[in-house]
C-alpha cells in the first residue's frame, strides 16, 4: 500500500514529498531499506519519477542530507539575527546550534552520513558542506576578532573540527548537550580572542 496518493504534484513539491517519506524511510527502517524503488512504492508514483529527481541512490541520500542540513543553517541564522552582538553570545548560539543539531534532527542524520562514506560523490559534497560552514562561521565571528581573514578562517576550520569531536562524544553519551555546547563555547572565545592572556605566577622582577 502506498503512502501518498500518486497525484499529480508540482516538481518541487513532488520533490519535498519524496524527501520527507525518504527522511521516514530512514527513521523507521534504516539507511538499507531506502532504495529509488522503495521510496517511489512508498510514495505511490512509478520508478522513474524517483529517478528523474535524484538520479541515484546517492543523489537521493545526497539530497536528503543537504535538506536536513539546510534546516539546520536556518535555525543558527535566525539565532544569530537574534542574539546580542558580543563574541561570548555569538560563541553560545553556535554552539548550541551545533550541539542541537546532533539531538533534534535525530539517529537518520548519522545514518545518512554514515550510508554515504567513502562514495565520491558523497565525499565532494561533504568538502562543500564543510567549506560552506567555514564561510558562515567567518562571517558570524568576523566583527568580533581583529585575526586576519586567513587566520580566523583556518581557526574556524579548528572549531569546526573541534565540534564534530565533541559532538560524537556527546552521542556516544559521554557528557550531556548543556556541557558539550558550554565547552565549545568556550574553545570558541579562546580561539578568536586576540588578547593574550596574562601569566599566572609571581611578577617578573624589577
Amino acid at each position: 500500500m502506498s503512502e501518498t496518493s500518486s497525484k499529480k504534484l508540482p516538481k518541487a513539491q513532488r520533490r519535498d514529498q519524496l524527501l520527507d517519506i525518504a527522511q521516514t524511510i530512514v527513521r523507521e527502517e534504516g539507511t538499507d531499506a531506502l532504495t529509488l524503488g522503495y521510496l517511489a512504492e512508498r510514495a505511490g508514483v512509478s520508478k522513474p519519477v524517483a529517478y528523474e529527481h535524484f538520479k541515484t541512490r546517492s543523489g537521493l541520500l545526497i539530497a536528503l542530507y543537504a535538506e536536513i542540513d539546510a534546516r539546520q543553517v536556518k535555525v543558527l541564522q535566525d539565532a544569530l539575527e537574534r542574539t546580542r552582538r558580543r563574541l561570548e553570545d555569538v560563541a553560545r548560539v553556535v554552539s548550541h546550534a551545533y550541539m542541537n543539531c546532533y539531538t533534534s534532527v535525530g539517529p537518520e542524520w548519522h545514518a545518512i552520513s554514515a550510508a554515504l562514506k567513502g562514495d565520491e560523490e558523497m565525499e565532494a559534497f561533504q568538502r562543500e558542506l564543510i567549506d560552506s560552514y567555514v564561510a558562515l562561521y567567518c562571517e558570524a565571528f568576523a566583527p568580533y576578532t581583529s585575526l586576519s581573514k586567513e587566520e580566523l578562517r583556518l581557526r574556524c576550520v579548528g572549531i569546526i573540527g573541534a565540534a564534530e569531536a565533541i559532538s560524537r562524544e556527546m552521542i556516544r553519551g559521554r557528557v550531556e548537550e548543556a556541557k558539550a555546547a558550554a565547552t565549545l563555547a568556550t574553545l570558541i572565545i579562546h580561539g578568536l580572542s586576540t588578547h593574550p592572556p596574562r601569566a599566572k605566577g609571581r611578577p617578573e622582577a624589577q
